[in-house]
């Protein structure tokens, strides 16, 4: 027997095999786009709306692992509440089935013979992405050709495993997993940690039960263990995240490990109490589906009234994590959130948001630093400028990595494009804060102050420009188009402030009716108020582009 070839067809039909789930996810990924923001729009707090909503995600995406990876990271970027999460977690396990379904179609389908449809589909497939290189068109190229080859690594892996129906060997290992429960469902938590797939693993499985290999008993355990195993990629996920995203985390493994412990203890007696014979049977590849899909729904309906508990349980594991405050620190933004656009989109929007409050928050301390000469402000304001510096490089480097995301459609592109421009913006506006304390620690310095006309005129223009950024701000968060034109008639009167105050101050100084010492700081401040202005400007005319 030529072990060498049927492992070569065997490793290659798994490649293929995963590589077409890949191909497949990421082209519906594509084609849904930015159906996923409408999605998750319908988490209410209906924890069964959650669930089938979870069950759809996932039948789309094809791996439950996946979606709870989506939900970690939509939790961690504040799209999510942990308990929203639940229904999600519990109605992913549902979804991830239907690949099992489209395996096992080679038995009830006829016309789904493996090596027969596959590279039919996957010829389809190219066809569609030669001609059509853009557009959701490509994108059902994608799931056409993954779709074949899915089908095709199945044909090559029931290849390489049909020989080993002839080996003793193989049927008493399937015999030993299945008389040892904690044996058959290790077997299958190992395996599915190592792929990260249970979709792959209960693949594998159904090849090898379609050449006679599996018996009742020990494809129950195997399954059981491919539900535990696959919370390995979530578990991988949290680490780095936040509190509540770790607890989803936990939630995913709290519920398939008490499911498959519960439901295993079920299998252990009906196997050996109630009809042995029936355990020591062959499955058939549409059983296995069966199976899988019966463990998951009775499962979810089962662990849905402890919905609450679960969350509970999980915050208490999570309890001794310290959740710590750093304003420098990403609130909105996380790379498992890359793979839906839009959302990643919306998020960069807010985190821009996070980080023009900050910078605006300097401005309004630096400007009352000009007049109380406060030592504190004058600090808070240096140490706030170093976290918009950190935000202005995270924000930057997710937007570059948010650019070459493959599912990103041009028009999206060029929104992150503009977005670049305005995180630039709100960084400049924290740098004029600074220029502004720094023409404070001057005045202190050399024990000056403004003259009453100074400080009343650089009053109106700090409100002035406040106005001016906050609605800049408001008109940002929420694509309103009436702070466009407050930031518009804003910035003109920002400017003809400061053409106004120059132009009176020189004549002050040519009547000699001005102290000249405070006159560089004067000016100064009347410049870098007026480019705050220009930086909110461009801000407000970004998003009035989405009117246009």
């Amino acid at each position: 027997m030529d072990y060498t070839g049927m492992l070569v067809t065997f490793l290659g039909g798994l490649g293929l095999f995963l590589f077409g789930v890949s191909l497949m996810s990421s082209g519906l990924q594509k084609v849904a786009g930015n159906k996923m923001r409408k999605i998750l729009a319908v988490l209410t707090k209906n924890r069964l709306v959650s669930t089938g909503v979870g069950a759809l995600v996932t039948a789309v995406i094809q791996s439950s692992a996946a979606t709870t990876v989506m939900v970690i990271g939509f939790i961690n970027a504040g799209l999510l509440t942990l308990y929203q999460s639940v229904g999600i977690i519990m109605g992913a396990n549902i979804g991830t089935t239907i690949t099992g379904w489209l395996v096992s179609s080679a038995e009830w389908a006829s016309f789904m013979q493996p090596l027969t449809i596959g590279p039919i589909t996957v010829a389809i497939g190219a066809i569609i992405g030669i001609f059509f290189t853009k557009g959701t068109v490509k994108s059902v190229g994608e799931i056409i050709s993954g779709f074949g080859m899915l089908f095709m690594g199945i044909g090559f892996m029931t290849e390489g495993a049909s020989p080993l129906q002839d080996l003793p060997a193989f049927a008493e290992m399937f015999a030993t997993l299945g008389s040892n429960p904690v044996l058959g469902i290790l077997a299958g938590a190992f395996v599915t940690a190592i792929i990260q797939s249970s979709s792959a693993s209960i693949g594998i499985l159904q090849s090898l039960a379609s050449v006679g290999l599996v018996t009742w008993n020990s494809a129950v355990y195997i399954i059981m263990g491919q539900n535990i195993g696959t919370c390995v990629t979530a578990i991988l996920s949290a680490i780095g995240a936040s509190k509540n995203a770790k607890a989803a985390a936990c939630i995913h493994l709290l519920f398939n490990v008490i499911g498959s412990v519960i439901f295993s203890i079920i299998a252990v007696l009906f196997f050996n109490f109630i009809n042995r014979a029936l355990g020591e049977t062959v499955i058939s590849t549409t059983e296995i589906a069966l199976v899988h899909t019966g463990f998951n729904l009775l499962n979810t309906l089962v662990m849905f009234p402890f919905a609450n508990l679960l969350v509970k349980m999980a915050e208490g594991v999570t309890s001794f994590i310290k959740a710590e405050e750093d304003e420098a620190a990403l609130v909105h933004l996380d790379d498992r959130i890359l793979k839906t656009p839009s959302i990643a989109i919306e998020n960069c929007v807010k985190e821009i948001v996070r980080m023009g409050r900050i910078s605006l928050d300097n401005l309004t301390l630096a400007c009352d630093a000009l007049f109380d000469h406060d030592n504190e402000k004058i600090k808070t304001v240096d140490s706030r400028e170093s976290s918009i510096d950190t935000l202005q490089g995270g924000i930057t480097k997710f937007m570059v990595k948010l650019c070459n995301t493959s599912g990103i459609s041009s028009s999206e592109n060029k929104v992150v494009t503009a977005l670049f421009h305005t995180v630039n913006d709100m960084e400049r506006i924290g740098d004029y804060s600074e220029n502004l304390i720094e023409s404070a620690q001057f005045m202190m310095k050399e024990d000056l102050q403004f003259s009453d006309i100074q400080k009343e005129e650089l009053r109106k223009m700090c409100d002035e420009t406040i106005y001016c950024v906050t609605n800049a701000l408001n008109a940002l968060e929420n694509n309103d188009y009436k702070s466009i034109e407050k930031t518009i008639k804003s910035e003109q009167e920002i400017d003809d402030m400061e053409a106004m105050y120059r132009k009176k101050y020189i004549e002050r100084l040519a009547s000699n009716s001005v102290d000249a010492t405070t006159g560089i700081s004067y000016l100064d401040t009347l410049t870098n108020l007026e480019r705050v202005g220009d930086h909110a400007l461009n801000v407000a005319q970004v998003v009035m582009k989405r009117f246009l």
